[in-house]
């Protein structure tokens, strides 16, 4: 693997996240369940941000943030991701490639808008999302580049992707051209819910086709219906080549079926979690590209995520090399 072109190459939602600062009184009344990210339609897309306060229009999306963080970290990342040819479809194509992404899918020419992600998040620095996926919902098997996965040492596929019946042909597609070419394959679950309506479809594709497995707590607990963490641990050892358990302030772990690795948290003032996960995914991946131990490649992700949510947004404000030099 080590002639290729492409350290990972994503695929997921290309989305286009609008933050603004709320509070649980305002989450409450319009029913808007804290911490999650909800799929909305464009009516309530419409009416949510014209309540909202004062927002900033940032390109995100769970797999193409973590796409962002490699490039940033000095690594090659490739994305794949349906976009519309609309202000925001040139907004988000121009943020990734800007950052060293390579970014070519084709965008939809007509109906669906591009996808945003209305983004409220409260004091205690918990993101509530409500998504409208538009031109996301069009993404299928036509749309996987076969090339870019055969020249990527890492498929990384995103859980929500999940709730199309297209997209989820086009990720078992890409899987299949992932392993034909000798590329490991990566996924995360994404969000608790998430993995509440796609519980048995995600174990089946953990223990088949993927080698390298992201999940928080609150997922993996889910994932497995128990209450105990080190229970869930258990239960997923040894399903895949290595899985990535985030912790929020607890740190991380890190497991094989033979090896157990306990990451401390990196102290920070957190201000916003959006894109927590999506920038431990990058530093770890990047970390497992370059070949450094199970144990480092933590340590980086939770360094990586701990910038993340240092300020709003999910995108990396300090540089991203600098950080990795620690590690």
């Amino acid at each position: 693997m080590n002639d290729r072109r492409y350290d990972v190459t994503a695929i997921g939602n290309a989305i286009v996240d609008v933050l603004a600062q709320s509070d649980d009184t305002f989450l409450q009344e319009h029913k808007l369940p804290k911490g999650t990210m909800s799929l909305i339609d464009a009516l309530d897309a419409e009416r949510l941000y014209g309540i909202m306060g004062p927002g900033v229009e940032r390109s995100g999306g769970s797999a193409a943030n973590t796409a962002a963080g490699i490039a940033m970290l000095g690594g090659n990342a490739a994305f794949i991701g349906k976009v519309s040819d609309d202000q925001l479809g040139e907004v988000f194509a121009h943020d990734i490639r800007a950052v060293g992404v390579e970014f070519r899918t084709p965008p939809l020419t007509d109906g669906l808008s591009t996808a945003r992600s209305l983004i409220f998040v409260t004091p205690d620095a918990q993101r509530t999302m409500q998504t409208f996926l538009g031109a996301c919902t069009a993404f299928g098997p036509e749309d996987v580049d076969e090339e870019l996965i055969g020249q990527s040492r890492v498929l990384f596929l995103e859980g929500y992707l999940w709730d199309e019946p297209r997209a989820i042909d086009g990720m078992r597609k890409a899987a299949r051209i992932a392993k034909q070419a000798g590329c490991k394959v990566a996924f995360t679950t994404s969000d608790p819910f998430c993995v509440d309506r796609h519980r048995e479809e995600f174990l089946e594709l953990i223990g088949g086709d993927v080698d390298i497995l992201f999940a928080n707590e609150a997922e993996i607990k889910s994932l497995f219906q128990v209450d105990d963490f080190d229970q869930a641990l258990q239960r997923i050892r040894g399903k895949c080549e290595v899985v990535a358990l985030t912790r929020s302030e607890k740190g991380s772990v890190v497991a094989t079926d033979g090896e157990v690795h306990v990451i401390d948290a990196e102290k920070v003032d957190v201000v916003d979690t959006t894109g927590a996960g999506d920038a431990y995914a990058a530093g770890f991946l990047h970390g497992y590209t370059q070949r450094k131990s199970l144990h480092d490649c933590g340590r980086l992700g939770g360094l990586i995520a701990s910038e993340a949510i240092s300020h709003y947004g999910a995108r990396a404000e300090r540089d991203l090399k600098q950080l990795a030099a620690k590690v």
